[in-house]
């Protein structure tokens, strides 16, 4: 183990496990031709498997301890540029080489994933993404309508990419080990937009009512938004409650606002 310890204010859990490496690898199965981002490398265990497929690799690392020995180990290779900067500010739009869009990899710090997520599905020019997360953040943005996880984060996410829960990661996988289960996600931006006239403000302020309180109806909770003919001329039953509604539906919902709503 490399002397560099993981820091609790960087959020982070080292991943060490060469079993759980080799399956991350295989499931982005990097070609040549790819250009791929890999957020937040440590100590390099995914770097290494992710260059000897001969990809174009850049590496994004806030810690700036860890630049050295990224260094020392990759920088001979001229497919492998590293980055020291944060992911959440960082700009990806710099990368780009050629119309060849970016593969996005990361073991990520749970405290950001959901904003960083946000941040990266709206951005142009993204392939896929694979990243490790929270089991119960991969189980709530791959959730369908009628599952306890479906809601605010599953709506929107799914609204912009395909998801796919992949495999499970146990604790023992990383140093330190994590208190929570981990998971390997993978997100495909859609190749069009589902909904291009939807108003993703006006969506996700409909959400966020619809899901107040889960157990009450749509009735009682876009009280004040929509009336239960509005609900019903969307095709909802004003008497169900959010967790049973599709995307399209929340879609027909945002739209029957109209636009006199801020």
């Amino acid at each position: 183990m490399h002397k560099n310890r993981p820091r609790k204010r960087f959020g982070q859990n080292f991943l060490i496990d060469d079993g759980v490496v080799s399956s991350i690898e295989k499931a982005v199965s990097p070609a040549p031709t790819d250009h791929v981002v890999e957020i937040g490398p440590g100590l390099g265990a995914l770097t290494r498997e992710l260059l000897s497929s001969g990809c174009r690799l850049d590496a994004i690392e806030l810690d700036r301890d860890l630049r050295a020995p990224l260094l020392a180990e990759f920088s001979i290779n001229e497919r492998f540029r590293l980055h020291q900067g944060d992911a959440l500010t960082f700009d990806f739009s710099s990368l780009k080489r050629s119309d060849t869009p970016l593969r996005v990899v990361g073991n990520l710090p749970y405290n950001i994933s959901t904003p960083l997520l946000f941040r990266l599905i709206d951005l142009d020019g993204i392939a896929d993404m694979h990243f490790m997360l929270q089991l119960e953040v991969v189980q709530r943005l791959t959730a369908t309508p009628g599952e306890r996880h479906w809601g605010r984060l599953a709506i929107m996410t799914q609204l912009h990419c395909s998801t796919q829960m992949l495999f499970e990661v146990p604790p023992s996988a990383f140093n330190p080990p994590p208190k929570v289960q981990s998971a390997v996600i993978r997100l495909v931006p859609h190749a069009a937009p589902l909904f291009p006239s939807t108003d993703r403000d006006k969506l996700a302020r409909l959400v966020t009512a619809a899901f107040a309180q889960r157990r009450k109806t749509l009735r009682n909770n876009l009280k004040g938004l929509l009336n239960e003919a509005q609900i019903a001329s969307a095709g909802a039953d004003p008497s169900v409650r959010a967790e049973v509604l599709d995307l399209a539906t929340f879609v027909r919902l945002t739209e029957a606002l109209g636009t006199g709503q801020p």
